[in-house]
């Protein structure tokens, strides 16, 4: 196997072989902590412009199917690992890891001590850096570039160009959901349909005024990538949604915007939350729920005005808020990923919770919370 690289911003340099793709690619270096869920990971646009280390130690064992991408391609920038898996063993794989990799052109790194990485991207914070294959080694221009990395205008990368209507499961549309595509992940439609919602995917600079005119009942906020701070476009959108009484329902980037629309702050993480266990409290109900989470960024719980909204989930690892509800308005948000259940099933009621405000906004009577 040719030799491959990892090249780390404060100058640490990983070796191990390559797999994927030959070249280099620059990125923002993170962590994903969860067993499973490869698949996923590279397929969802909230990674876009970030190379992905994986923490378990074994990839690509059960291989690559083709039913559970969570989007069309996969957006990481460079993927890594410990030790990858050449002969998986699953009855619904159809490619090695490997084969998709290259397909996709993504660059990837085996046989480093991921868990030395860990650990450094923990004690420094989350950097840039560059994986290059033998034969690519950057110049001194080439490394300027990583050192100056910025990951900017990452929605505008990863939305849709046109509307996608995703029909209802149930044989019947009980309703229709305007979802944002600010990087969304295939399953938050899924959920909906088989909820009897037929779903129509609009692109993420879509005006709200458009959006009321189409006769939905409800609006969905996706996940998506990036620094939600530099959406100001977006936000002032959201502010107009807001205005109107439609029940929005947002998740993760969806969460951060709608936090910055009623006046709110976020904040960058020193590494993020990127795995399927992370511990997350209601502080109505006083229970705790294991959710899967993907985001760099988080609300900053002192700038939320009590008028406004309040907060109504936190994480139990660090105490970053988690969820919000509107005062007076049916919204809400949520900073983890309900769709991906790592449960199975813990998190799906708040899908639930949505259809069920928006029958209630329908019929006139109070929201549901």
């Amino acid at each position: 196997m040719k030799k491959a690289y990892l090249l780390l911003s404060d100058g640490t340099l990983y070796s191990g072989q390559a797999a994927g793709a030959e070249g280099s690619a620059i990125g923002e270096v993170v962590f994903n902590t969860g067993m499973a869920g490869y698949q996923e990971v590279l397929t969802d646009p909230s990674y876009y412009g970030q190379t992905v280390c994986m923490t378990y130690p074994l990839i690509g064992n059960y291989g690559i199917n083709f039913e559970d991408y969570e989007s069309r391609k996969s957006w990481v920038s460079g993927f890594i690992m410990r030790e990858l898996c050449e002969a998986p063993s699953n009855w619904r794989c159809k490619l090695t890891l490997d084969e998709y990799l290259k397909r996709q052109n993504v660059i990837a790194l085996t046989g480093i001590d991921t868990r030395s990485l860990t650990r450094r991207i923990r004690s420094a914070g989350v950097m840039n850096g560059i994986v290059y294959t033998e034969g690519y080694e950057p110049d001194a221009a080439r490394i300027e570039e990583m050192q100056a990395y910025q990951i900017r205008g990452a929605v505008a990368a990863v939305t849709c160009a046109e509307p996608i209507v995703y029909p209802s499961d149930t044989g019947e549309v009980r309703w229709r959901v305007a979802l944002y595509d600010y990087g969304v992940k295939y399953n938050i439609e899924r959920e909906l349909c088989r909820r009897g919602c037929e779903v129509t995917v609009i692109p993420a600079f879509t005006p709200p005024e458009e959006v009321l005119a189409g006769g939905f009942d409800g609006v969905m906020l996706s996940n998506g990538p990036g620094d939600p701070a530099e959406n100001t476009g977006l936000i002032e959108n959201l502010r107009r949604l807001m205005d109107s009484g439609i029940p929005i329902f947002g998740i993760c980037l969806g969460h951060q915007l709608l936090s910055l629309a009623i006046g709110a702050k976020t904040e960058k993480l020193r590494y993020g939350h990127r795995g399927v266990n992370h511990p997350v409290k209601d502080l109505d109900t006083d229970r705790t729920y294991i959710t899967s989470q993907n985001h760099g960024y988080a609300v900053v719980e002192d700038t939320v005005d009590p008028a406004r909204a309040r907060v109504r989930y936190v994480n139990l690892n660090d105490g970053t808020v988690e969820g919000l509800e509107h005062i007076g308005r049916p919204v809400f948000t949520v900073q983890y990923h309900p769709e991906v259940c790592p449960g199975p099933m813990d998190t799906a009621y708040l899908f639930d919770r949505f259809v069920s405000n928006m029958e209630q906004a329908k019929g006139g009577a109070s929201i549901c919370r």
